[in-house]
């Protein structure tokens, strides 16, 4: 294979990881669009019934087992824990905005 052949082949191979990430990202876009969904729901009962926004054990509960599942599927758990502290806290900041 000489040069051209490889560059050629790796510039195909760039391409198809390209749509795999993009078909990737949809599916992450779509997938937090229905967590969303589910967690505004969580807000209405909370505020319909004067429980509190915030969930400090349920919380504690899903980062670690964030951590685990992230640790299985070889991803950095500390990338995991950050992603769903931030996910965590748009949800409180919802169901702040539903109490008012």
């Amino acid at each position: 294979m000489n040069q051209s052949d490889a560059t050629l082949r790796a510039s195909q191979l760039l391409k198809e990881h390209r749509e795999s990430i993009d078909r990737l990202d949809a599916i992450l876009v779509f997938t937090l669009a229905e967590r969303f969904k589910h967690t505004q729901a969580v807000g209405r009962l909370k505020a319909a019934h004067g429980l509190p926004p915030s969930d400090p054990s349920r919380e504690a509960q899903q980062i670690a087992r964030l951590v685990e599942l992230s640790e299985k599927a070889d991803l950095d758990p500390e990338f995991a824990q950050k992603f769903l502290a931030f996910i965590i806290q748009e949800v409180i900041k919802h169901h702040e905005r539903q109490q008012a």
